[in-house]
């Protein structure tokens, strides 16, 4: 009789450990790889747009800072990357968040106290980012550049030892073409401030230098209209928002005296727009006789001798 009933309890034992407990096992394991592939889905589905033109529907709520007059191709590869990038962050959130609840569960049918591996997972992960804390520094910061939208893809940007155009904004690093050609790769984590010249507006900035002996109430009559003209071209009459300004004498110095001008433009074509200015002022400057103040100096010095 008490054999009977051993060889029952070790029955009873057999089937729980080898039936219940590995189909309770698969459940989670399938449950598990369901959510998953719904939140991926769902993640994939808000962060590609319906047409190309379209804005993804995760992007929706936050604030967008593209430049205006850009071409519709830029502004659409700037938020798909954009898009893109934060749609692998919440992916891999995804999938660590299931992979530890799966992991806690499947422990804990088999019956294993799952508080030492919490207690000994918190002291890993305080190691582990003490350690890796630049790269955790890194991926911070880009993911708060990418959600604040401080620049994207196209945007001419000042990053400090690198100013150029942005050509890819990763999690942990930001590429940039500087005019030389040169691609710097700029590490998230070490950018400390960002000028991007390529929001709202941009400003130019046109320096003209004449001779001391010019007049210079007619060099500044003169360059203004000149520049006037110059901005109702149809080269950069798009591109200039405002009708140049004259400051006036910005300097003084014992070679020259410098005229400032400066203009309201579309971000990214006030370079553009400086040289027409430039050129057209100078144009000016020749045709009515106003000296430039080293041809004034040469002058001077050849008359001496």
């Amino acid at each position: 009789m008490f054999s009977s009933l051993q060889a029952f309890e070790l029955t009873e034992t057999n089937r729980d450990w080898l039936i219940h407990r590995p189909a309770e096992i698969a459940t989670y394991l399938v449950l598990a790889l369901m959510l998953r592939f719904a939140l991926h889905r769902m993640i994939d589905r808000m962060t590609r747009p319906r047409e190309p033109s379209d804005k993804p529907a995760m992007l929706r709520p936050l604030r967008e800072r593209a430049p205006r007059g850009v071409k519709e191709a830029m502004v659409n590869e700037r938020r798909a990357q954009r898009a893109r990038t934060i749609g692998s962050v919440l992916k891999s959130t995804v999938s660590i968040v299931v992979l530890i609840w799966v992991v806690l569960q499947v422990l804990a049918v088999l019956g294993v106290n799952v508080a030492p591996f919490i207690a000994s997972a918190g002291v890993i992960g305080v190691a582990l980012g003490f350690g890796a804390q630049n790269l955790v520094r890194d991926f911070l910061s880009g993911i708060f550049m990418l959600l604040e939208d401080q620049y994207g893809v196209g945007d001419v940007v000042d990053l400090g030892e690198a100013v150029g155009t942005v050509e890819t904004v990763g999690l942990r690093v930001t590429t940039i073409r500087d005019v030389n050609g040169t691609l710097w790769y700029c590490r998230n984590g070490e950018i400390v401030r960002v000028g991007n010249m390529s929001q709202g507006y941009a400003v130019a900035v046109v320096d003209l230098p004449i001779a001391h002996a010019a007049n210079v109430q007619r060099a500044c009559e003169v360059a203004l209209e000149a520049v006037t003209e110059a901005a109702k071209s149809d080269a950069i009459a798009v591109d200039v928002l405002e009708p140049p300004e004259l400051l006036g004498v910005n300097s003084v110095t014992a070679e020259s005296v410098t005229l400032r001008i400066t203009a309201r433009t579309k971000p990214g074509r006030q370079w553009a727009v400086q040289r027409t200015f430039a050129r057209a002022a100078l144009s000016a400057f020749e045709h009515y006789d106003i000296d430039a103040p080293y041809l004034s100096v040469l002058s001077s010095a050849r008359s001496t001798n």
